[in-house]
């Protein structure tokens, strides 16, 4: 769902790509092999182009890496098809495509275009999951009892055809209207289980709204979208995968995890603490995560919750093992041991732990090209992470400067999402302030002055510098 919307004047985002060291073209190489691969696409033996899968990602997307297919068994329980773009199938080991894969690691989103992990013949075309299209997937076939626990995994390669392209905005407003596809009609319902056992074990889920920049004609919109339900429900169904595979890379005692240290107790009893002064209840015996799932992230005082819970999300990693399993192998927010397999179109590390867990599954070896990559891997995608975020930041905060830059001195309506801790003694002192989101413009930043948490504002606009991307408040 959109909240708010501002349109921005024309914004040249190639200084921040520079900035970034992003790349531009592909080598020659890379680009022959991707085309050889796309022109002869891998047909997989088995055949379930029968099975009418239906991706739903953002409007628009191109680069689609999952179809899904949810049917009831028989007493009541699930039958999870989930196909994920095939990669491997198209990308030659010791290749100068994969080569050129590990130097980018993960696909960069940028207002005025994406810098693509695959090349877009094989990302946007012959390896993604368009409609009417046939394709060699990875197929998990994931069954389920009634209350959503899974009791048997497939995993095979596989021949599919999706039948249509489906859109969050669209798919929420079919499920409002009680028309689903029949492919996804059963997704509301086992959603809302594998959420709730999700809550039961302690998972953490922060659903705050995202800005995001959008194009307009000549112009660019910023954007505050909040989640909507269907987009969670979605969001379980990978997650559900995305522990299968951690199950087979650890019974098999080789494998890439993804993971997150558990919150500690003394982080949760400061949040624990911060309820009670924002109006938050916490009933006895509840989790984080289940006082989070019944929040408003609409109201002020519940957004700056949301906002304090996010220090418990901190640590988050890859972790390759090859033998003894790690310590520590679950992911803090999962509340369980995940894996990333599910979008190998849009990120390095996914290829490489589906084919782990392809051969794991059939009893072979795993393949030495992709047992070699797993402890290469962690340091790649941190690195590729780190510079996916400076992006998608970089471009709100110039957005947010351009924006505003016209402004300074005008006063705004805000609400104070964090405030500053105290010093301790060791940090530099600096004067006192906060985080503060605007009501309109849909901006966030930081703000001088003495803070109410939770609590609506008057801020004034004191910086707005597009050069420097800064943007800076006080409090009024």
């Amino acid at each position: 769902m959109v909240i708010r919307r501002v349109l921005a004047p024309r914004i040249d985002f190639a200084a921040l790509r520079r900035e970034l060291k992003l790349p531009e073209e592909y080598p020659a190489a890379a680009l022959r092999e991707a085309d050889a691969a796309a022109a002869d696409p891998p047909r997989p033996a088995t055949d379930l182009t029968d099975i009418p899968f239906v991706t739903v990602d953002p409007a628009g997307s191109r680069d689609l890496d999952q179809a899904m297919h949810l049917s009831r068994r028989a007493g009541g329980g699930y039958r999870v098809r989930y196909a994920i773009a095939d990669v491997a199938a198209h990308v030659r080991p010791g290749g100068a495509l994969e080569e050129e894969t590990w130097r980018r690691g993960q696909t960069v989103y940028l207002p005025d275009g994406n810098v693509p992990l695959h090349p877009e013949t094989l990302s946007e075309g012959a390896a993604s999951l368009l409609p009417d299209a046939y394709r060699a997937a990875v197929v998990w076939t994931i069954d389920l009892d009634a209350d959503g626990g899974t009791t048997a995994v497939v995993l095979e390669r596989a021949l599919v055809r999706s039948r249509a392209q489906l859109d969050y905005v669209g798919v929420q407003a079919a499920a409002d209207a009680g028309k689903l596809p029949e492919p996804i009609a059963l997704l509301p319902e086992l959603g809302a289980r594998l959420t709730a056992r999700g809550l039961r074990r302690g998972a953490i889920n922060l659903p705050l709204p995202e800005q995001e920049v959008e194009r307009d004609g000549d112009g660019w919109q910023l954007v505050l979208r909040g989640p909507v339900a269907m987009e969670e429900h979605n969001a379980q169904i990978s997650l559900l995968t995305g522990m299968a595979a951690a199950d087979i890379m650890l019974a098999g005692r080789v494998g890439l995890l993804r993971t997150m240290p558990a919150a500690k107790p003394e982080a949760v009893q400061r949040l624990r603490t911060a309820a009670a002064p924002l109006g938050v209840p916490w009933p006895d015996g509840a989790g984080p995560g289940e006082v989070i799932a019944a929040l408003d992230p609409a109201q002020p005082r519940a957004a700056a919750f949301i906002d304090q819970a996010a220090e418990l999300m901190r640590g988050a990693a890859y972790t390759a093992f090859d033998g003894e399993p790690p310590q520590q192998p679950e992911h803090g927010g999962v509340a369980a041991a995940y894996a990333h397999v599910t979008a190998p179109l849009r990120r390095l590390a996914d290829r490489y732990a589906t084919e782990v867990c392809l051969a794991l599954h059939e009893g072979r070896p795993v393949p030495e090209w992709a047992r070699a990559a797993l402890p290469r891997l962690p340091e790649v995608m941190a690195t590729t992470d780190r510079t996916a975020s400076a992006a998608t930041r970089g471009a709100v905060e110039l957005t947010e400067a351009v924006l505003l830059a016209h402004r300074v001195g005008e006063s705004f309506d805000a609400a104070v999402l964090d405030v500053d801790a105290p010093p301790n003694g060791r940090s530099r002192p600096r004067p006192p302030g906060g985080t503060v989101a605007l009501d309109a413009p849909p901006v966030r930043a930081r703000c001088l002055g003495d803070l109410p948490l939770g609590e609506r504002v008057r801020v004034r606009l004191v910086t707005a510098d597009p050069a420097a991307r800064t943007v800076l408040f006080e409090h009024a």
